[in-house]
């Protein structure tokens, strides 16, 4: 079997390309809770707090300087309010998976219990050991 063959029956698989939209709309997903989590939550909660904007927390480790050539060396900060929103994202993601999780084992759970057998009856029951005696 040639090559490409095989690769294009391993595209064309129904698990490669359940992955593919799952990629597809987990990297959409994604986009959408970072928009709620910048442009909708973090303005109000930062009102909330005294008016600040978490993407401006920064920690300056080293200031920005000009130097006798007049070349700009820029600031050296650690982030801190980019981290808080990227961490409220991941927080949100997770629990968005975690429901969906959830959700698809409840649904899994019922479709075992009503593809399970029905209990037998008594004489069904009786008739069964007999027919297990008789094998033997």
């Amino acid at each position: 079997m040639s090559m490409i063959k095989e690769f294009k029956e391993f595209a064309v698989k129904g698990n490669m390309v359940d992955l593919a939209v799952g990629i597809i709309i987990g990297g959409a997903f994604g986009k959408v809770v970072s928009s709620l989590v910048a442009d909708v939550l973090m303005p109000p909660l930062g009102l909330l707090i005294g008016g600040i904007n978490f993407t401006d927390i920064k920690l300056t480790l080293k200031a920005a300087v000009i130097d006798a050539a007049g070349k700009t060396h820029e600031a050296v900060t650690i982030n801190i309010g980019n981290f808080i929103q990227s961490l409220i994202d991941f927080i949100i993601i997770a629990f968005a998976v975690f429901v969906m999780v959830k959700a698809i084992n409840v649904m899994n759970r019922k479709a075992e219990a009503a593809g399970a057998a029905p209990a037998l009856t008594k004489p069904e029951e009786l008739l069964t050991e007999i027919r297990d005696l008789l094998k033997k």
